[in-house]
């Protein structure tokens, strides 16, 4: 199957300077008021796509599991020495344009800062519809192109792109700014019906994250998000959608038990919900370093402790 380009954070040690040294606390503890607002109080089986090295990972805490999907095997090896080897995690290395799991299978899905580094983002949509169940939560986070600084340098003649044309802009290779109406446009193709949206990191300016303590820009931005579903100014928008019934049961209805076998029965309920990213096939024979796909006999290396399906 042809896949879009993949920006691969392989070997990247972008957890450590980009977070923990990069002078984020404010957008970090903005997005945690956003998920907290957005997230149901409890669920069974959450897929975190982009998950990384896991910042945001322990604030689903009303999932039972979660499944945490990366393309990067490095990534996710530094989210498992963050959080550890056990039934509630269990971390996919595998392309986000191709997923590596039975239709509806999720009743929660989560792709935050994600979404920009996609060059095909109807597909991935698509394709996160498909293995969630029908009233299944999605909550997405996208770089808004329509935010008051591109606003303002484009009057300037800062920068060339309109802000208010509807189609992406790829400002540097594989690093996407969508609008808010062709966002939502895709949301509800891929079977997603919008509920709520919060504007996120209002005040991203330097100069106010120096002059002014973290917990006021993030209390001051919590006031701001709420204004999410009559305006989208801000550089990053939080949408909680909603799984529609069109399709996502269509590998027999897995869901919810496929959820509790993976946290309580091990390697059978791992091979109940994988899905042959080369060929369709759900049989598989699992051993300590290889997922043997019976359909097409592709082995699907097991490296400690991560699925890699690529």
């Amino acid at each position: 199957m042809t896949t879009p380009p993949i920006c691969d954070y392989e070997g990247s040690d972008y957890q450590e300077t980009f977070w923990e040294q990069g002078g984020r606390d404010y957008e970090d503890g903005a997005e945690a008021v956003a998920l907290r607002r957005l997230l149901p109080s409890k669920g069974e089986l959450l897929l975190e796509v982009g998950a990384g090295a896991g910042r945001n990972t322990p604030r689903y805490g009303g999932y039972g599991c979660i499944v945490l999907l990366d393309y990067s095997v490095t990534q996710l090896k530094q989210a498992q020495a963050r959080l550890g080897r056990n039934a509630r995690y269990t971390y996919v290395a595998a392309d986000a344009n191709n997923l590596p799991f039975v239709d509806g299978l999720f009743d929660g899905a989560t792709m935050i800062r994600v979404l920009h580094h996609m060059a095909d983002g109807p597909r991935v949509l698509a394709q996160i519809r498909q293995v969630m169940q029908e009233g299944g939560t999605f909550i997405l986070e996208y770089a808004n192109k329509r935010n008051l600084k591109a606003i303002a340098r484009f009057i300037l003649r800062r920068q060339p792109w309109n802000p208010f044309d509807p189609a992406p802009v790829e400002f540097v290779p594989l690093n996407f700014n969508f609008h808010p109406k062709t966002t939502r446009q895709w949301l509800a193709d891929a079977g997603f019906t919008v509920e709520r949206q919060l504007t996120v990191s209002h005040f991203r300016v330097g100069l106010l994250k120096r002059l002014f303590p973290t917990k006021w820009l993030v209390a001051a931005d919590a006031l701001a998000s709420l204004t999410g579903d009559l305006w989208q100014v801000s550089p990053s928008v939080f949408v909680k959608g909603q799984a529609k019934g069109t399709g996502g049961r269509g590998d027999g209805g897995t869901g919810r038990r496929g959820g509790a076998g993976m946290g309580g029965e091990g390697e059978e309920g791992r091979r109940g919900f994988f899905k042959c990213p080369q060929c369709g096939g759900r049989a598989f024979v699992e051993s300590e370093t290889a997922l043997h796909c019976q359909g097409c006999g592709v082995d699907w290396r097991v490296e400690d402790g991560v699925y890699v399906f690529k």
